[in-house]
């Protein structure tokens, strides 16, 4: 259940507010005037996001590449090419 609080909370109450972020590892809501104003949120969690949204963009563009018609090898291929060119460079 998402935690809510006034702006007013922020400025009396900015410990406990921290408290709650970094303990139940959870964005905290301020409202302003009723109206949603500002998140707050640990640096863990903001960069935890950072990483998950990063990586989706990284799956979107892979799948867009897999439904590409760009030629493809198999792992097996893959692997025999690596291996014939790591014997070239060992004479």
């Amino acid at each position: 259940m998402p935690n809510i609080r006034p702006v007013s909370d922020l400025r009396n109450n900015f410990n406990q507010i921290a408290e709650i972020c970094h303990q139940e590892n959870e964005p905290v809501f301020i409202t302003k005037n009723g109206q949603g104003y500002l998140v707050v949120m640990s640096i863990a969690l903001y960069e935890k996001q950072q990483a998950l949204l990063d990586l989706y963009q990284k799956l979107s563009i892979a799948e867009a590449e897999s439904s590409s018609s760009t030629p493809r090898i198999t792992h097996k291929e893959l692997m025999s090419k690596m291996r014939f060119l790591a014997n070239e460079k060992e004479i």
